[in-house]
Protein backbone atom coordinates (compact mmCIF):
# COMPACT_ATOMS: atom_id res chain seq x y z
CA UNK A 1 0.00 0.00 0.00
CA UNK A 2 1.42 3.25 -1.16
CA UNK A 3 4.85 1.82 -1.48
CA UNK A 4 5.26 0.84 2.10
CA UNK A 5 7.48 -2.28 2.63
CA UNK A 6 6.36 -5.10 5.29
CA UNK A 7 8.15 -3.83 7.98
CA UNK A 8 5.82 -2.19 10.47
CA UNK A 9 6.39 1.91 10.46
CA UNK A 10 5.67 3.10 14.09
CA UNK A 11 5.45 6.99 15.79
CA UNK A 12 4.83 7.07 19.30
CA UNK A 13 2.77 10.01 21.24
CA UNK A 14 2.64 10.28 24.78
CA UNK A 15 0.56 12.34 26.62
CA UNK A 16 2.73 11.89 29.78
CA UNK A 17 0.65 13.99 32.48
CA UNK A 18 -1.87 11.28 31.59
CA UNK A 19 0.18 8.55 32.03
CA UNK A 20 1.78 9.71 35.50
CA UNK A 21 -1.19 11.32 36.70
CA UNK A 22 -3.80 9.09 39.66
CA UNK A 23 -2.25 5.86 37.77
CA UNK A 24 -0.30 4.61 40.76
CA UNK A 25 3.25 5.75 38.34
CA UNK A 26 5.16 8.38 39.22
CA UNK A 27 7.71 10.47 36.97
CA UNK A 28 10.53 8.78 38.69
CA UNK A 29 9.39 5.51 38.61
CA UNK A 30 7.45 5.40 35.49
CA UNK A 31 9.56 2.67 33.03
CA UNK A 32 9.12 2.69 28.85
CA UNK A 33 11.24 -0.36 28.46
CA UNK A 34 8.39 -3.51 28.55
CA UNK A 35 6.08 -1.36 26.43
CA UNK A 36 8.92 -0.35 23.79
CA UNK A 37 10.15 -3.98 23.83
CA UNK A 38 6.69 -4.62 22.87
CA UNK A 39 6.58 -2.82 20.04
CA UNK A 40 9.62 -3.34 18.65
CA UNK A 41 8.23 -6.91 18.00
CA UNK A 42 5.78 -5.55 15.62
CA UNK A 43 8.48 -2.79 13.68
CA UNK A 44 10.51 0.22 13.77
CA UNK A 45 9.51 2.99 16.26
CA UNK A 46 11.24 5.60 13.70
CA UNK A 47 8.94 8.57 16.06
CA UNK A 48 8.57 9.04 19.67
CA UNK A 49 7.88 11.86 21.11
CA UNK A 50 6.22 12.89 24.81
CA UNK A 51 4.58 16.17 25.57
CA UNK A 52 3.66 17.90 28.89
CA UNK A 53 4.68 20.60 31.20
CA UNK A 54 8.15 19.13 31.75
CA UNK A 55 8.76 21.90 35.07
CA UNK A 56 6.80 19.32 37.12
CA UNK A 57 8.08 16.30 36.04
CA UNK A 58 11.48 16.50 35.40
CA UNK A 59 12.62 13.60 37.14
CA UNK A 60 11.39 11.66 33.85
CA UNK A 61 13.56 13.62 31.51
CA UNK A 62 16.95 11.38 32.01
CA UNK A 63 15.04 7.99 31.54
CA UNK A 64 12.55 9.02 28.68
CA UNK A 65 16.19 10.47 26.75
CA UNK A 66 17.30 7.05 26.93
CA UNK A 67 15.01 5.78 24.97
CA UNK A 68 15.46 8.38 22.38
CA UNK A 69 11.99 10.21 23.25
CA UNK A 70 11.56 13.86 22.02
CA UNK A 71 10.16 16.37 25.11
CA UNK A 72 7.74 18.65 23.75
CA UNK A 73 7.27 21.29 26.22
CA UNK A 74 3.75 22.35 26.75
CA UNK A 75 3.54 24.66 29.57
CA UNK A 76 0.19 25.77 31.14
CA UNK A 77 -2.23 28.10 29.17
CA UNK A 78 -4.87 28.56 32.09
CA UNK A 79 -4.87 29.99 35.50
CA UNK A 80 -5.58 26.59 36.96
CA UNK A 81 -2.55 25.34 34.85
CA UNK A 82 -4.18 23.41 32.19
CA UNK A 83 -1.90 23.04 29.60
CA UNK A 84 -2.52 21.90 25.57
CA UNK A 85 -0.67 18.85 25.49
CA UNK A 86 -3.32 16.45 24.25
CA UNK A 87 -4.17 19.50 21.25
CA UNK A 88 -0.62 19.64 20.70
CA UNK A 89 -0.45 15.95 20.42
CA UNK A 90 -3.54 15.51 18.19
CA UNK A 91 -2.14 17.92 15.56
CA UNK A 92 1.07 16.67 15.31
CA UNK A 93 -0.02 13.26 14.84
CA UNK A 94 -2.46 14.19 11.89
CA UNK A 95 0.27 15.93 10.63
CA UNK A 96 2.64 12.94 10.28
CA UNK A 97 -0.36 10.71 9.40
CA UNK A 98 -0.62 13.31 5.66
CA UNK A 99 3.02 13.84 5.55
CA UNK A 100 4.60 10.55 6.37
CA UNK A 101 2.73 7.44 4.39
CA UNK A 102 5.61 5.09 5.04
CA UNK A 103 4.48 5.32 8.98
CA UNK A 104 1.42 3.06 9.13
CA UNK A 105 1.26 2.40 13.22
CA UNK A 106 0.70 5.10 15.27
CA UNK A 107 0.48 4.60 19.00
CA UNK A 108 -1.38 6.85 21.65
CA UNK A 109 0.09 6.38 24.95
CA UNK A 110 -3.09 7.89 27.08
CA UNK A 111 -6.09 6.18 28.90
CA UNK A 112 -8.35 9.65 27.69
CA UNK A 113 -11.55 9.06 25.78
CA UNK A 114 -10.66 12.49 24.45
CA UNK A 115 -8.29 10.56 21.88
CA UNK A 116 -11.37 8.61 20.57
CA UNK A 117 -11.64 11.06 17.27
CA UNK A 118 -8.13 10.98 16.72
CA UNK A 119 -7.73 7.10 16.81
CA UNK A 120 -10.81 6.90 14.26
CA UNK A 121 -8.89 9.66 11.76
CA UNK A 122 -5.94 8.00 11.65
CA UNK A 123 -8.09 4.19 11.10
CA UNK A 124 -9.85 6.04 8.56
CA UNK A 125 -6.66 7.09 6.65
CA UNK A 126 -5.29 3.34 6.66
CA UNK A 127 -3.31 3.63 9.82
CA UNK A 128 -3.16 1.22 12.78
CA UNK A 129 -3.70 2.34 16.17
CA UNK A 130 -2.30 1.02 19.54
CA UNK A 131 -3.40 2.48 22.81
CA UNK A 132 -0.87 2.05 25.88
CA UNK A 133 -2.22 3.01 29.09
CA UNK A 134 -2.53 1.90 32.96
CA UNK A 135 -5.26 -0.59 32.72
CA UNK A 136 -7.33 1.01 36.05
CA UNK A 137 -6.96 4.39 34.37
CA UNK A 138 -8.10 3.28 30.98
CA UNK A 139 -11.46 4.47 29.47
CA UNK A 140 -13.05 1.48 27.63
CA UNK A 141 -14.36 3.71 25.26
CA UNK A 142 -10.66 4.35 24.63
CA UNK A 143 -9.88 0.67 24.20
CA UNK A 144 -12.31 0.41 21.53
CA UNK A 145 -11.43 3.25 19.37
CA UNK A 146 -8.21 1.60 19.16
CA UNK A 147 -7.31 -1.63 16.74
CA UNK A 148 -4.90 -2.96 19.52
CA UNK A 149 -4.06 -2.16 23.20
CA UNK A 150 -1.17 -2.74 25.34
CA UNK A 151 -1.14 -2.35 29.44
CA UNK A 152 1.55 0.10 29.99
CA UNK A 153 3.44 -2.17 32.84
CA UNK A 154 6.20 -1.08 35.39
CA UNK A 155 8.58 -2.59 37.91
CA UNK A 156 7.13 -2.40 41.06
CA UNK A 157 9.03 -2.47 44.24
CA UNK A 158 8.94 -5.28 46.43
CA UNK A 159 6.91 -3.81 49.80
CA UNK A 160 3.96 -3.40 46.76
CA UNK A 161 3.75 -7.32 45.85
CA UNK A 162 0.31 -7.89 46.41
CA UNK A 163 -0.34 -4.55 44.05
CA UNK A 164 2.40 -5.76 41.78
CA UNK A 165 1.03 -9.51 41.20
CA UNK A 166 -2.08 -8.52 39.93
CA UNK A 167 -0.73 -5.98 37.58
CA UNK A 168 1.72 -8.49 36.07
CA UNK A 169 -1.09 -10.77 35.29
CA UNK A 170 -2.51 -9.09 33.23
CA UNK A 171 0.05 -6.47 31.73
CA UNK A 172 0.78 -6.03 28.41
CA UNK A 173 -0.85 -7.26 25.15
CA UNK A 174 -3.11 -6.48 23.10
CA UNK A 175 -4.55 -8.33 23.26
CA UNK A 176 -7.55 -7.66 23.12
CA UNK A 177 -14.92 -9.13 25.49
CA UNK A 178 -14.39 -5.28 25.33
CA UNK A 179 -16.83 -4.44 22.00
CA UNK A 180 -19.98 -4.54 23.26
CA UNK A 181 -19.00 -6.80 25.77
CA UNK A 182 -18.57 -4.05 28.71
CA UNK A 183 -21.62 -5.54 30.87
CA UNK A 184 -19.57 -8.81 30.96
CA UNK A 185 -16.65 -7.77 31.31
CA UNK A 186 -17.45 -5.87 34.59
CA UNK A 187 -18.24 -9.16 36.67
CA UNK A 188 -15.64 -11.43 34.56
CA UNK A 189 -12.39 -9.80 34.48
CA UNK A 190 -12.08 -10.39 37.91
CA UNK A 191 -12.30 -13.86 38.04
CA UNK A 192 -10.18 -14.45 35.13
CA UNK A 193 -7.27 -12.27 36.48
CA UNK A 194 -7.73 -14.66 39.91
CA UNK A 195 -7.93 -18.02 37.54
CA UNK A 196 -4.73 -16.59 35.83
CA UNK A 197 -2.87 -16.36 39.27
CA UNK A 198 -3.88 -19.88 40.28
CA UNK A 199 -3.43 -21.60 37.03
CA UNK A 200 0.30 -22.03 36.97
CA UNK A 201 -0.17 -23.38 41.09
CA UNK A 202 -2.69 -25.49 39.79
CA UNK A 203 -0.19 -27.89 37.49
CA UNK A 204 -3.09 -29.80 35.75
CA UNK A 205 -5.00 -29.94 32.62
CA UNK A 206 -8.21 -29.34 34.16
CA UNK A 207 -7.42 -25.91 35.21
CA UNK A 208 -6.19 -24.80 31.82
CA UNK A 209 -9.80 -26.17 30.24
CA UNK A 210 -11.82 -24.03 32.93
CA UNK A 211 -9.76 -21.01 31.79
CA UNK A 212 -10.03 -20.69 27.74
CA UNK A 213 -11.90 -17.74 27.01
CA UNK A 214 -15.29 -17.73 25.59
CA UNK A 215 -14.09 -15.23 22.55
CA UNK A 216 -11.46 -17.89 21.27
CA UNK A 217 -13.86 -20.68 21.21
CA UNK A 218 -16.45 -18.55 19.12
CA UNK A 219 -13.59 -17.01 17.15
CA UNK A 220 -12.37 -20.47 15.98
CA UNK A 221 -15.58 -22.23 15.85
CA UNK A 222 -16.39 -19.26 13.34
CA UNK A 223 -13.28 -19.36 11.18
CA UNK A 224 -12.93 -23.28 11.00
CA UNK A 225 -17.16 -23.02 10.00
CA UNK A 226 -16.32 -21.19 6.91
CA UNK A 227 -12.97 -22.34 6.11
CA UNK A 228 -12.35 -24.44 3.31
CA UNK A 229 -8.67 -25.92 4.64
CA UNK A 230 -6.47 -25.30 7.28
CA UNK A 231 -6.43 -22.16 9.26
CA UNK A 232 -3.06 -20.14 10.41
CA UNK A 233 -3.18 -19.45 13.84
CA UNK A 234 -1.93 -16.09 13.48
CA UNK A 235 -5.13 -15.24 11.45
CA UNK A 236 -7.06 -16.82 14.73
CA UNK A 237 -5.06 -14.21 17.05
CA UNK A 238 -5.62 -11.40 14.87
CA UNK A 239 -9.42 -12.10 14.76
CA UNK A 240 -9.73 -11.94 18.48
CA UNK A 241 -7.79 -8.92 18.54
CA UNK A 242 -10.00 -7.10 16.20
CA UNK A 243 -13.19 -8.25 18.62
CA UNK A 244 -11.53 -7.40 21.57
CA UNK A 245 -8.45 -4.95 21.74
CA UNK A 246 -6.86 -5.46 24.41
CA UNK A 247 -7.04 -9.56 24.58
CA UNK A 248 -4.17 -10.86 26.12
CA UNK A 249 -4.08 -14.83 26.78
CA UNK A 250 -1.92 -14.32 29.85
CA UNK A 251 -4.87 -13.48 31.52
CA UNK A 252 -6.09 -16.58 31.29
CA UNK A 253 -3.33 -18.31 32.50
CA UNK A 254 -1.51 -19.02 28.68
CA UNK A 255 2.27 -18.32 28.33
CA UNK A 256 1.26 -18.16 24.83
CA UNK A 257 -0.85 -18.31 22.37
CA UNK A 258 0.06 -21.89 21.42
CA UNK A 259 -0.82 -23.27 24.54
CA UNK A 260 -4.33 -21.45 24.36
CA UNK A 261 -4.69 -23.57 21.18
CA UNK A 262 -3.58 -26.56 23.24
CA UNK A 263 -6.14 -26.25 25.55
CA UNK A 264 -9.05 -26.29 22.90
CA UNK A 265 -7.30 -29.09 21.11
CA UNK A 266 -7.86 -31.06 24.72
CA UNK A 267 -11.73 -29.59 24.45
CA UNK A 268 -12.07 -31.39 20.76
CA UNK A 269 -12.80 -27.92 19.54
CA UNK A 270 -10.00 -27.96 16.82
CA UNK A 271 -6.86 -30.35 15.42
CA UNK A 272 -3.63 -29.25 15.07
CA UNK A 273 -1.90 -30.32 11.91
CA UNK A 274 1.64 -29.84 10.51
CA UNK A 275 2.24 -28.87 7.08
CA UNK A 276 6.26 -28.76 6.60
CA UNK A 277 7.64 -26.24 9.22
CA UNK A 278 4.37 -24.86 9.73
CA UNK A 279 1.56 -25.56 11.74
CA UNK A 280 -1.89 -25.09 11.09
CA UNK A 281 -5.54 -25.32 13.10
CA UNK A 282 -8.42 -27.33 10.90
CA UNK A 283 -11.89 -28.65 12.75
CA UNK A 284 -11.52 -31.76 15.23
CA UNK A 285 -13.59 -33.74 12.65
CA UNK A 286 -11.80 -32.42 9.45
CA UNK A 287 -10.50 -35.51 6.79
CA UNK A 288 -7.52 -34.13 4.71
CA UNK A 289 -7.14 -37.33 3.36
CA UNK A 290 -3.66 -38.30 3.14
CA UNK A 291 -2.77 -39.22 6.46
CA UNK A 292 -2.36 -35.99 7.78
CA UNK A 293 -5.04 -35.81 9.87
CA UNK A 294 -2.13 -37.73 12.18
CA UNK A 295 0.31 -34.92 12.21
CA UNK A 296 -2.37 -33.17 14.34
CA UNK A 297 -1.17 -34.80 17.32
CA UNK A 298 2.19 -35.88 17.92
CA UNK A 299 3.04 -37.55 21.50
CA UNK A 300 6.50 -38.59 21.18
CA UNK A 301 7.30 -34.76 19.78
CA UNK A 302 9.08 -32.42 22.50
CA UNK A 303 6.42 -30.29 23.53
CA UNK A 304 9.15 -26.94 23.73
CA UNK A 305 9.80 -27.34 20.33
CA UNK A 306 6.11 -27.57 18.83
CA UNK A 307 5.07 -24.70 20.74
CA UNK A 308 7.90 -22.84 19.13
CA UNK A 309 7.12 -23.69 15.56
CA UNK A 310 3.03 -23.15 16.31
CA UNK A 311 4.33 -19.56 17.56
CA UNK A 312 6.10 -18.88 14.76
CA UNK A 313 2.99 -18.01 12.67
CA UNK A 314 4.83 -17.63 9.34
CA UNK A 315 2.53 -16.61 6.04
CA UNK A 316 0.87 -19.78 4.64
CA UNK A 317 2.66 -20.97 1.04
CA UNK A 318 -0.54 -21.66 -0.59
CA UNK A 319 -3.46 -19.39 -0.67
CA UNK A 320 -5.39 -17.94 2.23
CA UNK A 321 -7.76 -20.77 3.05
CA UNK A 322 -10.68 -18.49 4.09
Amino acid sequence: MNGRTNEHRIALFLDFENLVTNTGISASNFDLQPSLDRLLEKGKVVFRRAYCDWSRFSDAKLGLHRFGVELIDVPPSTRAGKNGADMRLVIDALELCYARESIDTFVIASGDSDFCPLAYKLRENGRTVIGLAVKESTSPLFVNACDEFIYLRTRQRPEKGEKDKGRHGAAEEAGHGKRGRHGREATGRGSKAEGAQSAPSSGGKASAKSDVPQIAREVVQNLLARATGPVNPSLIKETIVRKEPDFDESEYGFATFAKLLAALEQEGVLRRIQQGRQWYVVGPDADLGGGEGGKGKKPGRARAEEEEELESYPDPEEDDPL
